[in-house]
């Protein structure tokens, strides 16, 4: 498993933050490599199910991704599954005047070999895509105020 996680202040309330990461296609528009959302399903709680495609080193991994937390204004969470397997955790606080969102992504490499020669790699590009996506979420959410 590698593990990645990160936090961002963003000059916003977390009403805010909630609603723009409620979006599927916005998380596209934030995260790098994240190149397609695409089926998107609403579920009973609120929550969401979809497909999805995300470019690692010039392959792209398709999966799907199910919405097991949905609790505004303070919680997404989603089980990842397909060629890429783990947990994406979005907690949102009030912080000062806005909010700070702590991302962390829980992620199972495929194949035993695989893991073991990749995990340093993947954990290093997790890290600066992680702080990409939360420097953007800040950047769209506080240009839009």
């Amino acid at each position: 498993m590698v593990t990645a996680s990160d936090s961002v202040t963003i000059d916003a309330p977390p009403e805010a933050v909630f609603a723009y990461l409620d979006e599927p296609h916005h998380h596209a528009e934030v995260t790098p490599s994240l190149s397609d959302v695409r089926n998107v399903e609403p579920l009973d709680d609120g929550g969401k199910r979809l497909e999805f495609t995300y470019e690692m080193a010039g392959v792209g991994l398709d999966g799907e991704l199910v919405q097991t937390v949905h609790k505004p204004p303070t919680r997404h969470v989603f089980e990842m599954s397909g060629r890429l397997e783990g947990e994406i955790d979005l907690e949102l606080a009030e912080h000062d005047d806005g909010s700070r969102l702590t991302y962390t992504g829980t992620y199972d490499l495929p194949g035993t070999v695989l893991s073991a020669v990749a995990e340093p790699f993947v954990r290093r590009y997790n890290e600066r895509e992680l702080q990409t996506t939360l420097e953007n979420v800040k950047t769209r959410l506080e240009l839009s105020e």
